[in-house]
């Protein structure tokens, strides 16, 4: 897995970035205040939940910035083709490289990518063979804390407010 920090210049990417940021800010501050700190000070819920909300979101912010600073595969200028390999290679008909077969050129990042999945706006990356497993971690942590955020809201709505209202 290459470990070389990739940017690309996109203001659709950077938009989706920026978009991505603030409704993490926004609900790293506003579940917390709302649902997790009020019902664990009525002690309906212990630390170990707010914790465990926390490192969700932790994890989500840290794999988003590995995933989309991380090289997805780009290939060099100059490519060393062992003898072997020369028949699975072909040339870009855009850039005029050779690449192996499996690659594409991203036309958003302007060269070859080793195994392109995709190009992603919300991670303002290609997904390709370097940083597909940090992608598959993105999606694997969203996912958590969408899962574990719906799971609290439900839980306000339906167990909490019930509740306060029995007991007033």
């Amino acid at each position: 897995m290459g470990q070389r920090i990739h940017f690309v210049v996109d203001p659709q990417g950077w938009c989706c970035m920026g978009l991505i940021i603030f409704v993490w800010l926004y609900n790293t501050i506003f579940i917390p205040k709302v649902i997790l700190f009020p019902h664990y000070e009525e002690g309906n819920i212990s630390v170990v939940a707010v914790l465990c909300y926390y490192f969700c979101s932790l994890f989500c912010i840290a794999s988003l910035f590995r995933a989309s600073v991380a090289d997805p595969g780009k290939l060099p200028e100059n490519p060393k083709i062992p003898i072997t390999e020369q028949e699975h290679w072909e040339l870009c008909n855009k850039c005029s490289m050779m690449r192996p077969k499996r690659s594409h050129h991203c036309s958003r990042c302007g060269h070859c990518v080793r195994r392109m999945d995709h190009h992603c706006p919300w991670i303002n990356n290609c997904v390709g063979e370097d940083n597909h497993w940090l992608f598959l971690q993105l999606c694997f942590y969203t996912q958590i804390l969408s899962s574990y955020t719906l799971i609290l809201d439900f839980c306000h709505y339906y167990y909490f407010l019930p509740l306060k209202k029995e007991n007033w």
